[in-house]
């Protein structure tokens, strides 16, 4: 055999290998990812809104004085961040590839109608986030090393009982597969690919790819919590601002067609022309896609809440519930605007940031390399939270010391990610996040009572004045 021929062979075998991996990922993340995960996500979190007595909703301008209030440690803080800094560092682990690939994905697999149903996630998600807040600050914990951290083992083991432990260590196994930034690396390949190599695209060419990302994440996040937060707290509001400059020209240039936009958003989510069925399809894959891009109920903002020096759980819990109107309700329908405005969504391959470069590019002259430019931030951005959330896992099973051995694994992960096939990488995510969901939304409805203990005697202190300096 020549070398010519074993080459195309073994070419054509990885790319049969990983297309077959991810249909049976696909099949699984489906089954998995469909009814189950919405109802528990978004069934779970009308629940725990309606229960709550709308605290969401009603304290929000109340979340945005304690956001606004200079946080300083006192004697009892035992974190490492302060308020502010875990907001940033979680919003940009999900202000990244959820917000610009993972609503191009809603929108071609599901329509504008996907939409809609990612701001119902988003609104239902803003009291997830409330409770995930109070509970990470409330039953904030300690490594096997002594070092304080927070997250939903922690809450499981210390807020449920020992009894449950068997729960938070499953959930740390799931937890430090489902932050190794399996879309990310995937979707920032396929943009670098798109945008500079114009499609060109070959195994590998992604994996050089994937060693150059997994250099530039490594120089951040070797540097620990401390350094992620201080790159997240600069990094994440300059890009979305500029991303809400570059959205907002697209907007005002087709002022005209913005009304037929939002009309179709609407009309698409409840589209009956195809049945229930397809109108129940077309709620789950919003709500599917939603939680990948806020991360409600996940289980990822217990665990940078968590690292707040904060010690006030409903302070921490009001800060945490803006996470989602910020990622979701801002920037997911900026990037809506713009590709149903100037994209091109009736393809039949379900593709990600491909659409929406196209998009930016029809819109705004080098519009794509402006999206890329950002991109390549978020994403960043998202992969040096994501790797903290992974380590805080390990930390819990085996110690800071051995956890840092999963860093490198994170790191090199990177690598591998950026050549899996599209439909590998969302099934994976997918399957990973639902594991998550389920230990994450079954501890926050099992403790509810606690968190609105915790709310009433909070607010029965700063009546209608709170006293936010001593945050």
């Amino acid at each position: 055999m020549t070398p010519t021929l074993t080459t195309s062979l073994h070419t054509l075998d990885i790319s049969g290998i990983l297309d077959c991996a991810g249909q049976w990922l696909t099949t699984i993340a489906d089954a998995l990812c469909g009814y189950p995960l919405f109802v528990l996500l978004i069934g779970g979190g009308l629940f725990l809104m309606c229960y709550s007595g709308f605290t969401s909703l009603r304290r929000l301008p109340h979340s945005i004085r304690v956001l606004r209030t200079k946080q300083s440690a006192d004697g009892k803080a035992t974190g490492q961040i302060s308020s502010l800094q875990a907001l940033a560092s979680a919003v940009s682990a999900t202000i990244g590839m959820g917000n610009i690939a993972g609503v191009a994905i809603a929108l071609m697999m599901g329509g504008p109608g996907a939409i809609f149903w990612m701001w119902m996630s988003a609104l239902v998600g803003m009291s997830t986030k409330y409770h995930e807040g109070v509970l990470a600050i409330k039953y904030k914990g300690r490594d096997r090393d002594g070092n304080p951290q927070g997250g939903t083992m922690h809450i499981i083991e210390h807020g449920l009982g020992r009894k449950w432990k068997p729960l938070a260590i499953t959930f740390a196994f799931a937890g430090m597969l489902g932050t190794l930034c399996i879309l990310n690396a995937n979707q920032l390949t396929e943009a670098l690919v798109a945008g500079v190599w114009n499609g060109d695209d070959t195994v590998s060419l992604r994996f050089a790819i994937g060693i150059a990302i997994a250099a530039v994440v490594a120089l951040v996040v070797l540097g620990g919590i401390r350094r992620i937060a201080k790159v997240a707290s600069y990094l994440v509001p300059f890009m979305v601002a500029l991303y809400f400059a570059l959205v907002s020209y697209i907007i005002v240039t087709h002022i005209q067609d913005v009304p037929g936009v939002i009309a179709s958003i609407f009309t698409e989510a409840f589209n009956l022309r195809a049945g229930w069925g397809a109108l129940a399809g077309i709620a789950i894959i919003g709500a599917r896609r939603a939680a990948f891009v806020n991360d409600a109920g996940i289980g990822t903002a217990t665990i940078m809440h968590g690292a707040s020096r904060n010690t006030e759980p409903v302070k921490e819990g009001l800060v945490a519930m803006l996470g989602p109107a910020i990622d979701s309700g801002l920037v997911c329908t900026l990037t809506a605007l713009a590709i149903l405005l100037c994209g091109d969504i009736s393809s039949g391959e379900v593709q990600g940031l491909t659409v929406a470069m196209q998009a930016f590019r029809t819109a705004i002259p080098y519009g794509d390399m402006f999206l890329l430019t950002i991109v390549l931030c978020f994403a960043m951005s998202s992969m040096f939270s994501y790797s903290f959330y992974g380590f805080t896992c390990a930390s819990y099973l085996w110690g800071r010391r051995k956890a840092r051995w999963y860093t490198y694994f994170f790191i090199l992960s990177l690598i591998l990610f950026a050549v899996v096939p599209l439909k590998a990488a969302v099934g994976l995510c997918d399957l990973f996040y639902a594991f998550m969901a389920f230990h994450t939304m079954l501890a926050l409805i099992l403790l509810r009572k606690k968190v609105k203990e915790e709310t009433r005697c909070y607010f029965n202190k700063t009546s209608t004045t709170p006293n936010t300096s001593s945050i």
